[in-house]
């Protein structure tokens, strides 16, 4: 297989996982989390810093937000890392108060499987 096949695939397999990650976000899915997080994953947004557990205890619980949108993505795949920078738009439950997140996730592709090692998220309100 050529580089640039290779390459197509990953991303489309990259930007599938980059709206699974939105999704299950929004829609507080531990579950589906676990499934593509790796074992060392490490998350980082305003004031917190959570490993894989927390931050899926932390996800399994209700949003403070509804409406997540994925506004642009640009991914780059450097080897078998492979970096997701984004923006999204939300609505907070608490005062409806309309926020933009700018985030940074991390893959790498672990024995043919790629993974989510890192994120961070600037996101007021979340």
């Amino acid at each position: 297989m050529n580089d640039t096949t290779q390459s197509t695939e990953d991303l489309a397999i990259l930007e599938q996982l980059n709206l699974d990650y939105n999704h299950a976000d929004q829609a507080s899915d531990a579950k589906r989390f676990s499934e593509f997080l790796a074992e060392d994953f490490i998350v980082q947004t305003p004031g917190v810093t959570r490993n894989r557990d927390e931050y899926l205890e932390y996800i399994a619980k209700p949003r403070p937000f509804k409406d997540l949108t994925l506004r642009d993505a640009k991914i780059r795949i450097l080897g078998d890392v492979a970096l997701i920078h984004g923006r999204a738009s939300y609505t907070l439950i608490a005062d409806g108060a309309e926020q933009e997140a700018l985030y940074t996730d991390v893959y790498q592709k672990r024995e043919g499987t790629w993974v989510c090692i890192s994120a961070c998220a600037i996101a007021p309100g979340a």
